[in-house]
C-alpha cells in the first residue's frame, strides 16, 4: 500500500470519542482500523459514520464460520467499502475462497494468522507442536492459495512471509514505539524495524490512543518512519 502505512486502532465502544480522536489524528496517519469493541457497540452505520471522515477503514472484524455464513457477512459488510477486512486464517481453504469472492473488488480479505497475544507456549498448549514461525507460514500459504490478498502477522514473521509471498498486503500489529509498553502483545517490534521487515500497514493503537496527546503521539511515529 502507498503513503502512510500506519492505521491507528480504534478501540472505543464511544463513537463520539472515536470521531474525535480521529479528527486529532487524521493528519499523521494513513487510516483507521475499526474492530469488535467499536463494531458492536456502533454497527454500520458507525462504521460509516468514521468513513466519512475520509480515512481509509480497515475492518478488523476477524471473520470466523462456515463458508456460507462468512461469506454472507462479506456481502452484507460491502456497502461499507471497507480497504481491508479481515478473517480468520484458520478457517480453511473454502471459507478464505468464499470470503474473498464475496467481498468488492477493492477491498483487500487480509487473513489472521495467529495473534500477537499468543506465543510458542500458547500454541503448544492448543495443540500445535511446531511453534508460531511455523504455524504462520503454513497458514500464509493456506491464504495465498485461496486467493486471498495477505494476512495478519506479527512483525516477529513479517521478513519470512514476504520473503515466501512477495505481492501479499501484510498487516502487522504488535508495533510499539521504543519505551512504550508492550501490553498484552508478545511478539512485538518498533515501526521503522517493522516496515524494514516488510510490513504493508502498520496498526498502532494504545501508544496513539492512550497517549496524552494523540496528534503528538502520531506525528512523532511519523516523523520516526520518514
Amino acid at each position: 500500500m502507498s503513503g502512510n502505512p500506519v492505521f491507528v486502532a480504534v478501540d472505543t465502544p464511544a463513537l463520539a470519542d472515536a470521531r474525535a480522536l480521529v479528527l486529532a489524528v487524521a493528519p499523521h496517519v494513513g487510516g483507521v482500523k475499526l474492530g469488535l469493541e467499536f463494531f458492536a457497540a456502533n454497527g454500520s452505520s458507525g462504521v460509516a459514520a468514521i468513513a466519512g471522515l475520509g480515512l481509509p477503514i480497515f475492518l478488523d472484524l476477524k471473520l470466523h464460520d462456515i463458508p456460507n455464513t462468512v461469506a454472507g457477512a462479506v456481502r452484507s459488510l460491502a456497502p461499507l467499502a471497507p480497504t481491508l477486512l479481515t478473517v480468520h486464517a484458520a478457517g480453511g481453504h473454502a471459507m478464505l475462497a468464499a470470503a474473498r469472492a464475496a467481498a468488492p473488488a477493492a477491498t483487500r480479505v487480509i487473513a489472521v494468522t495467529v495473534l500477537t497475544s499468543l506465543d510458542d507456549d500458547d500454541l503448544v498448549a492448543a495443540g500445535v507442536a511446531d511453534g508460531t514461525a511455523a504455524q504462520v507460514a503454513r497458514l500464509a500459504g493456506l491464504v495465498r492459495v485461496a486467493g486471498c490478498d495477505g494476512v495478519v502477522a506479527s512483525p516477529i514473521e513479517t521478513a519470512a512471509v514476504r520473503a515466501a509471498w512477495p505481492e501479499a498486503t501484510i498487516v502487522v500489529p504488535g508495533v510499539r514505539p521504543a519505551g512504550s509498553a508492550v501490553g498484552d502483545q508478545k511478539r512485538v517490534m518498533t515501526p521503522r524495524d517493522a516496515l524494514a521487515a516488510g510490513a504493508s500497514v502498520l496498526v498502532i493503537g494504545r501508544p496513539i490512543t492512550g497517549a496524552s496527546d494523540p496528534a503528538a503521539a502520531a506525528a512523532a511515529i511519523a516523523r520516526e518512519l520518514a
